[in-house]
């Protein structure tokens, strides 16, 4: 891959609303040469999509759970952890699976109205998944940073009193 695709794809990690005439005044190369890119990486699959973060507890009235859960499988004969997977980042509810180094073989963020919709996808969907061993749910109290960006920046301020000897 090239350099200047590199930078590219840098550039629109860290902001997907870059519009082509500012990327190519950032990497100094023309705006149809920038389209043309993007085009090229995004059939290549470097660039799967484009999203945008949001602070849901700033949103009026969502009432919206996540959870982490740790899953520790039985790798299937042949393919591994790859079926398994497979299998679990199929439902809705799933919106991230990754295999891990440690205790658990894989981590897997979910979403849900409420806790108790979380809590019955994990008793009644993925811990009755007949490779499953167990299970660890952490639900998520609050967001600090998420993807490189800090929510709640106004909170830095240390309202402690400095005690000196």
């Amino acid at each position: 891959m090239e350099q200047k695709e590199i930078e590219l794809l840098k550039l629109l990690e860290k902001n997907g609303r870059l519009d082509t005439v500012t990327i190519s005044k950032m990497i100094d190369i023309s705006p149809e040469e920038v389209e043309q890119m993007i085009a090229k990486l995004e059939k290549e699959n470097a660039i799967l999509g484009y999203s945008t973060l949001v602070d849901w507890s700033n949103v009026y009235e969502y009432e919206g759970v996540a959870a982490l859960i740790d899953v520790k499988v039985t790798p299937v004969r042949g393919v591994g952890f790859d079926k398994i997977a497979s299998r679990i980042y199929r439902f809705p509810e799933v919106k991230a699976v990754y295999l891990m180094s440690g205790s658990y073989d894989l981590s897997v963020s979910v979403e849900g109205r409420t806790m108790m919709e979380v809590s019955r996808f994990v008793s009644e969907k993925l811990s009755t998944l007949d490779t499953v061993i167990s299970t660890t749910t952490h639900f998520i109290l609050k967001k600090y940073k998420h993807d490189g960006i800090i929510f709640d920046e106004d909170n830095d301020d240390d309202k402690r009193i400095m005690v000196t000897p």
